[in-house]
Protein backbone atom coordinates (compact mmCIF):
# COMPACT_ATOMS: atom_id res chain seq x y z
CA UNK A 1 0.00 0.00 0.00
CA UNK A 2 0.90 3.42 -1.24
CA UNK A 3 1.74 5.88 1.96
CA UNK A 4 -1.25 8.39 2.08
CA UNK A 5 -0.95 12.19 1.65
CA UNK A 6 -1.93 12.79 5.69
CA UNK A 7 1.41 10.79 6.79
CA UNK A 8 3.53 12.63 4.52
CA UNK A 9 2.14 15.80 6.52
CA UNK A 10 2.53 13.97 9.69
CA UNK A 11 6.26 13.31 8.86
CA UNK A 12 6.50 16.85 8.40
CA UNK A 13 4.60 18.38 11.33
CA UNK A 14 6.39 16.18 13.57
CA UNK A 15 10.12 16.78 12.26
CA UNK A 16 9.10 20.40 12.81
CA UNK A 17 7.97 20.00 16.05
CA UNK A 18 10.76 17.71 17.19
CA UNK A 19 13.36 20.80 16.03
CA UNK A 20 11.31 23.56 17.76
CA UNK A 21 9.52 22.12 20.69
CA UNK A 22 13.48 21.89 22.42
CA UNK A 23 14.31 25.33 21.50
CA UNK A 24 11.12 26.58 23.04
CA UNK A 25 11.92 24.45 25.94
CA UNK A 26 15.31 25.81 26.41
CA UNK A 27 13.90 29.08 26.49
CA UNK A 28 11.36 28.66 28.53
CA UNK A 29 11.75 30.25 31.88
CA UNK A 30 12.97 28.12 34.88
CA UNK A 31 10.31 26.92 37.57
CA UNK A 32 11.60 29.18 41.14
CA UNK A 33 12.32 25.80 43.15
CA UNK A 34 13.25 23.19 40.86
CA UNK A 35 15.26 24.83 38.36
CA UNK A 36 15.98 23.16 35.12
CA UNK A 37 15.30 20.27 35.92
CA UNK A 38 11.56 21.29 35.71
CA UNK A 39 12.14 21.06 32.04
CA UNK A 40 11.69 16.95 31.76
CA UNK A 41 8.34 18.64 32.80
CA UNK A 42 7.73 18.97 29.00
CA UNK A 43 8.26 15.90 28.08
CA UNK A 44 7.08 13.34 30.80
CA UNK A 45 3.79 14.91 30.38
CA UNK A 46 3.18 14.13 26.66
CA UNK A 47 4.77 10.61 26.99
CA UNK A 48 2.50 10.01 29.46
CA UNK A 49 -0.52 10.91 26.88
CA UNK A 50 0.75 9.26 24.66
CA UNK A 51 1.04 6.22 26.61
CA UNK A 52 -2.81 7.09 27.66
CA UNK A 53 -3.44 7.41 23.79
CA UNK A 54 -1.78 4.30 22.46
CA UNK A 55 -3.33 1.95 25.40
CA UNK A 56 -7.03 3.43 24.67
CA UNK A 57 -6.00 2.01 20.72
CA UNK A 58 -5.20 -1.20 22.01
CA UNK A 59 -7.89 -1.96 24.19
CA UNK A 60 -10.25 -0.28 21.12
CA UNK A 61 -7.93 -2.77 18.62
CA UNK A 62 -8.50 -5.23 21.19
CA UNK A 63 -12.10 -5.36 21.80
CA UNK A 64 -12.74 -5.62 18.14
CA UNK A 65 -11.21 -8.93 17.67
CA UNK A 66 -12.56 -10.41 20.40
CA UNK A 67 -16.38 -9.13 19.65
CA UNK A 68 -16.24 -9.20 15.81
CA UNK A 69 -12.90 -10.93 14.66
CA UNK A 70 -11.84 -8.50 12.88
CA UNK A 71 -7.81 -8.97 12.05
CA UNK A 72 -7.62 -5.55 10.92
CA UNK A 73 -8.41 -4.75 14.99
CA UNK A 74 -5.81 -7.03 16.51
CA UNK A 75 -3.42 -5.49 13.84
CA UNK A 76 -4.23 -2.21 15.32
CA UNK A 77 -3.96 -3.83 18.93
CA UNK A 78 -0.57 -5.41 18.16
CA UNK A 79 1.31 -2.02 16.79
CA UNK A 80 -0.38 0.45 19.79
CA UNK A 81 0.65 -2.55 22.54
CA UNK A 82 3.90 -1.67 21.71
CA UNK A 83 3.91 2.22 21.58
CA UNK A 84 2.05 1.80 24.91
CA UNK A 85 5.24 0.00 26.26
CA UNK A 86 7.87 2.13 24.30
CA UNK A 87 5.92 5.94 25.53
CA UNK A 88 5.39 3.80 28.95
CA UNK A 89 9.40 3.47 29.30
CA UNK A 90 9.67 7.36 28.82
CA UNK A 91 7.12 7.86 31.78
CA UNK A 92 8.70 5.33 34.09
CA UNK A 93 12.62 6.69 32.99
CA UNK A 94 12.21 10.60 33.20
CA UNK A 95 9.77 10.82 36.23
CA UNK A 96 12.35 9.58 38.61
CA UNK A 97 14.84 11.50 36.94
CA UNK A 98 12.59 14.41 37.83
CA UNK A 99 11.38 13.07 41.29
CA UNK A 100 15.16 12.76 42.22
CA UNK A 101 15.11 16.17 42.29
CA UNK A 102 11.58 17.38 43.56
CA UNK A 103 11.16 14.69 46.48
CA UNK A 104 14.78 13.77 47.38
CA UNK A 105 13.82 9.83 46.30
CA UNK A 106 14.05 8.50 42.76
CA UNK A 107 10.90 6.64 43.38
CA UNK A 108 8.15 6.50 46.15
CA UNK A 109 5.27 3.86 45.69
CA UNK A 110 2.99 6.55 45.48
CA UNK A 111 -0.63 5.68 44.04
CA UNK A 112 -0.16 7.03 40.68
CA UNK A 113 3.40 5.97 40.18
CA UNK A 114 2.49 2.28 41.33
CA UNK A 115 -1.19 2.42 39.00
CA UNK A 116 1.06 3.60 35.95
CA UNK A 117 3.98 0.88 36.54
CA UNK A 118 1.09 -1.84 36.93
CA UNK A 119 -0.04 -0.69 33.83
CA UNK A 120 3.17 -0.98 31.46
CA UNK A 121 3.54 -4.35 33.36
CA UNK A 122 0.16 -5.48 32.24
CA UNK A 123 1.17 -4.18 28.15
CA UNK A 124 4.55 -5.67 28.94
CA UNK A 125 2.56 -9.01 29.82
CA UNK A 126 0.53 -8.31 27.03
CA UNK A 127 3.36 -8.29 24.26
CA UNK A 128 4.48 -11.29 25.75
CA UNK A 129 1.34 -13.22 25.55
CA UNK A 130 1.19 -12.18 21.87
CA UNK A 131 4.54 -13.84 21.12
CA UNK A 132 4.11 -17.00 24.10
CA UNK A 133 0.72 -17.69 24.23
CA UNK A 134 0.23 -20.94 21.91
CA UNK A 135 -2.74 -21.23 20.14
CA UNK A 136 -5.18 -18.51 21.73
CA UNK A 137 -2.26 -16.00 22.35
CA UNK A 138 -4.80 -13.45 20.56
CA UNK A 139 -7.43 -13.66 22.65
CA UNK A 140 -5.56 -13.48 25.92
CA UNK A 141 -3.36 -11.28 24.70
CA UNK A 142 -6.83 -8.90 23.87
CA UNK A 143 -8.33 -9.54 27.17
CA UNK A 144 -4.84 -8.29 28.94
CA UNK A 145 -5.09 -5.11 26.88
CA UNK A 146 -8.97 -4.11 27.92
CA UNK A 147 -7.63 -5.13 31.85
CA UNK A 148 -4.61 -2.56 31.32
CA UNK A 149 -6.63 -0.33 30.11
CA UNK A 150 -9.25 -0.29 32.58
CA UNK A 151 -6.27 0.57 35.05
CA UNK A 152 -6.20 4.48 32.98
CA UNK A 153 -8.99 6.26 34.69
CA UNK A 154 -7.45 5.04 38.27
CA UNK A 155 -3.83 6.58 37.02
CA UNK A 156 -5.84 9.70 36.48
CA UNK A 157 -7.99 10.16 39.36
CA UNK A 158 -5.80 8.76 41.53
CA UNK A 159 -4.08 12.56 42.60
CA UNK A 160 -8.17 14.07 42.93
CA UNK A 161 -9.19 10.49 44.97
CA UNK A 162 -5.92 9.93 47.52
CA UNK A 163 -3.84 11.63 48.98
CA UNK A 164 -0.40 11.39 47.06
CA UNK A 165 2.90 13.46 46.29
CA UNK A 166 2.65 13.60 42.28
CA UNK A 167 1.09 17.10 40.84
CA UNK A 168 -2.36 17.09 40.26
CA UNK A 169 -3.74 16.90 37.22
CA UNK A 170 -4.83 20.64 37.11
CA UNK A 171 -1.15 21.77 37.09
CA UNK A 172 -0.95 22.78 33.44
CA UNK A 173 -3.42 25.09 33.57
CA UNK A 174 -1.42 26.85 36.24
CA UNK A 175 1.23 27.08 34.06
CA UNK A 176 3.13 30.11 33.96
CA UNK A 177 1.75 31.49 30.40
CA UNK A 178 5.19 31.67 28.83
CA UNK A 179 5.70 27.65 29.24
CA UNK A 180 2.43 27.13 27.79
CA UNK A 181 3.74 27.57 24.30
CA UNK A 182 6.66 24.98 25.00
CA UNK A 183 4.19 22.35 26.53
CA UNK A 184 1.61 22.49 24.53
CA UNK A 185 3.89 22.71 20.98
CA UNK A 186 5.64 19.44 22.99
CA UNK A 187 1.91 18.02 23.91
CA UNK A 188 0.95 18.16 20.00
CA UNK A 189 4.61 17.05 18.75
CA UNK A 190 4.59 13.60 20.93
CA UNK A 191 0.74 13.62 19.87
CA UNK A 192 1.38 13.52 15.83
CA UNK A 193 4.81 11.64 16.50
CA UNK A 194 2.41 8.85 18.26
CA UNK A 195 -0.15 8.31 14.70
CA UNK A 196 3.13 8.48 12.63
CA UNK A 197 4.56 5.48 14.21
CA UNK A 198 1.57 3.54 14.47
CA UNK A 199 0.87 3.62 10.83
CA UNK A 200 4.40 2.43 10.83
CA UNK A 201 3.85 -0.06 12.56
CA UNK A 202 0.90 -1.08 11.03
CA UNK A 203 2.13 -1.14 7.50
CA UNK A 204 4.78 -3.83 8.85
CA UNK A 205 1.61 -5.87 10.14
CA UNK A 206 0.11 -5.38 6.92
CA UNK A 207 2.72 -6.77 5.05
CA UNK A 208 3.19 -9.80 7.49
CA UNK A 209 -0.40 -10.31 6.88
CA UNK A 210 0.01 -10.46 2.99
CA UNK A 211 3.08 -12.60 3.04
CA UNK A 212 1.49 -14.88 5.52
CA UNK A 213 -1.59 -14.97 2.72
CA UNK A 214 0.60 -15.63 0.15
CA UNK A 215 2.53 -18.82 2.11
CA UNK A 216 -0.66 -19.81 2.85
CA UNK A 217 -1.87 -19.92 -0.92
CA UNK A 218 1.88 -21.45 -1.93
CA UNK A 219 0.87 -24.90 0.39
CA UNK A 220 -2.60 -25.08 -1.02
CA UNK A 221 -0.71 -24.74 -4.64
CA UNK A 222 1.41 -27.65 -3.68
CA UNK A 223 -0.85 -29.45 -2.34
CA UNK A 224 -2.71 -29.77 -5.44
Amino acid sequence: MKPRLWFFAAVLLSAIGLIVAPQLIVAAPREATMGLVQKIFYYHVPSAWVCVLAAFVCAGGSAAYLFTGSEAGDRVAAAAGELTVLFGLCVLVTGPLWARKAWGTWWQWDVRLTTTLLMWMIFVAYLFARKYGGPGAKKLAAGLALFGAADVPLIYLSVSIWRTIHPKTTVVKTLDPAMQGPFWTAFATFTVLFFVLLELRLSLERARSRLDALHLAAEDQLDE
